[in-house]
């Protein structure tokens, strides 16, 4: 496992070096003068020109590639154009909101979801398994910022059982927990369907049938293990989403999270604050894919060998 675990955090280097070279190069094509920016309509060609030396703007794409890396390596992310703030401490203000919003919606997604999915498949054609087809296709269909906004009139306007938006206390994060989770619930219902019923039509499920193992042990022992593997990609995928931060959620309820800050970060032009925004989502892409891929090596010790 130690071995296997060393090789998929190798190969994660190189993917990362090639996301800051993606992200350097994509950002040096956006139009705008992020010096200009700094100092205001008003001020001189000289004062620009001596501001982009200072930041290192004028040397070649290579020499601020490599900059741009010793910077990542020491924590720097530059400087955000608005804020006048280090886009580092911006982050670490705003990311421990997503984490919050992302590991409640993600539990939602686990407790609801997987077992929907197995309730599906244990009972194939029959009407519960329809109607969590259908419910499952509701939540896909329905727009995220519908369906935040039907919540708030409901539990916050007309029940007053929840608040409307903001921060705060627990209450705050169960409606855009919900409204964030539904979309993926639904997926994770689907797929867990899908790889439960292809799995049970295996040799070896017939087998253990035909031995006489009880239903309930035959899927929760022998077939959810293996049918678990594509669920775990789907949801890594999911979970990097929720941590990329969910635009339309974080707006809708007015979440101070990595999303709304993505957002300001657009509108106002911070060039260097949405660099350091995609730079680091970019980056937990990777870390949540090198998650599961060890969780691979966890569920089948096969793939470890491979």
């Amino acid at each position: 496992m130690t071995a296997y675990l060393i090789r998929r955090i190798l190969a994660t280097i190189p993917l990362a070096l090639g996301v800051v070279l993606v992200v350097t190069i994509s950002f040096d094509l956006i139009p705008g003068d992020p010096a200009a920016l700094m100092l205001g309509e008003f001020a001189t060609p000289e004062a620009v020109a001596e501001l982009r030396t200072s930041l290192g703007l004028d040397a070649s794409l290579p020499v601020r590639y490599v900059n741009y890396v010793i910077d990542i390596t020491q924590g720097d992310l530059g400087l955000s154009l608005r804020e006048r703030r280090p886009v580092t401490d911006i982050l670490v203000e705003t990311f421990p909101y997503t984490f919050q919003l992302a590991f409640a919606a993600i539990t939602l997604v686990l407790l609801v979801g997987l077992p929907l999915g197995l309730l599906a498949a244990s009972r194939p054609g029959s009407w519960i398994d329809n109607v969590i087809r259908v419910t499952s296709l509701a939540g896909l269909s329905m727009p995220v910022f519908w369906t935040g906004i039907v919540f708030m009139v409901i539990f916050s306007v007309n029940l007053r059982w929840l608040p409307v938006s903001g921060t705060g206390t627990w209450r705050h994060l169960i409606l855009p927990a919900v409204t964030l989770a539904l979309p993926s619930i639904a997926v994770i219902a689907r797929m867990t369907r899908s790889t439960v019923l292809e799995v049970l039509q295996e040799d070896f499920v017939r087998t253990a049938r035909a031995k006489g193992v009880a239903n309930r042990s035959l899927l929760y022992k022998h077939t959810l293990r293996n049918a678990l593997i594509p669920v775990v990609t789907v949801l890594g995928l999911q979970l990097g989403q929720m941590l990329g931060g969910a635009v339309l959620t974080e707006t809708v309820f007015a979440w101070p999270g990595v999303g709304r800050l993505t957002v300001f970060a657009i509108f106002n032009r911070d060039f260097v604050l949405m660099q350091g925004l995609v730079l680091v989502l970019a980056m937990l892409y990777v870390f949540v894919n090198l998650l599961v891929d060890l969780s691979y090596g966890l569920i089948d010790p096969r793939v470890r060998y491979q």
